[in-house]
């Protein structure tokens, strides 16, 4: 694995077809600051312009923590009031917005706290990976403060709208990892020592298959959660049909005959 590129507290790596960012706060908890959030454009354009890089991976750095949240100890300074949440809520969307942006497989991988901020940024991932030792809540009714209707849509979708209150209503911070799992919030649970190869693994699975047809799927399902008159099908037909012209789509069909596996290149 090589570090291509580093702030003080988000880390970039490049690891063969596997993009890793890393939340690297492990003293709070790998607390999201708002100099995270600035990073995080930058980091995922990388990755997202990289023809080697098929699948990328989230993560904490320490023992403790995926993410526990926002950055509490910046409230005081940067999100005194209004007008600070909307330059805070600025910065901290096209963050999260490019994470969502991003047409690659993305991955969280989760170990002990992913709290509040951490939800969110979880399920901007297309699949959320647990170790048994995690820990899940939103207590942002302990706070008073406003959870965005954004975000609350998509948890709402992922998991529905019970799960949803009952997240809220509870603000409790201590949903294991198997409550998660029975509540749709996560794809997978493994022991915690198993985590980072079982999510490698995966990740590698992931990345062998053709880049072209990942990359509309992912889109077809983000279209197909928006309201049919909504939906951009024009998109969606033009992915499948890069899918239908392209080399792997060659590849793909000669693998399987002279029965190998194909050498996808995602053109």
């Amino acid at each position: 694995m090589t570090e291509t590129a580093t702030t003080e507290k988000l880390l970039l790596q490049k690891d063969g077809p596997i993009g890793w960012i890393t939340f690297n706060q492990p003293e709070k908890r790998n607390a999201v600051s708002q100099e995270m959030w600035q990073a995080m454009p930058e980091y995922v354009a990388d990755l997202a312009s990289d023809p080697a890089i098929r699948v990328v991976i989230l993560r904490g750095a320490g023992e403790a923590a995926f993410v526990a949240g926002a950055d509490i100890s910046q409230f005081k300074d940067r999100r005194r009031n209004a007008a600070d949440e909307e330059e805070y809520r600025r910065i901290s969307g096209a963050g999260g917005e490019s994470l969502a942006r991003l047409g690659k497989p993305l991955v969280a991988m989760i170990h002990g706290f992913c709290i509040g901020g951490g939800v969110s940024i979880a399920i901007t991932c297309d699949l959320r990976i647990a170790a048994d030792d995690a820990r899940f809540g939103i207590p942002a009714a302990r706070l008073g403060l406003g959870y965005h209707y954004k975000g609350m849509e998509k948890l709402m979708s992922l998991i529905g709208p019970a799960y949803t209150k009952e997240l809220f209503f509870t603000a409790r911070t201590d949903f294991s990892a198997q409550d998660a799992l029975r509540m749709g919030l996560v794809n997978q649970v493994v022991p915690k020592a198993d985590l980072e190869r079982f999510t490698r693994d995966y990740a590698l699975t992931m990345s062998r298959n053709a880049p072209l047809t990942l990359r509309s799927a992912k889109a077809s399902v983000e279209q197909l959660l928006r309201p049919e008159d909504r939906r951009d099908y024009a998109l969606l037909d033009k992915l499948i049909k890069d899918c239908f012209d392209s080399q792997d789509y060659q590849e793909g069909v000669k693998a399987f005959s002279e029965k190998r596996r194909p050498q996808f290149q995602g053109r």
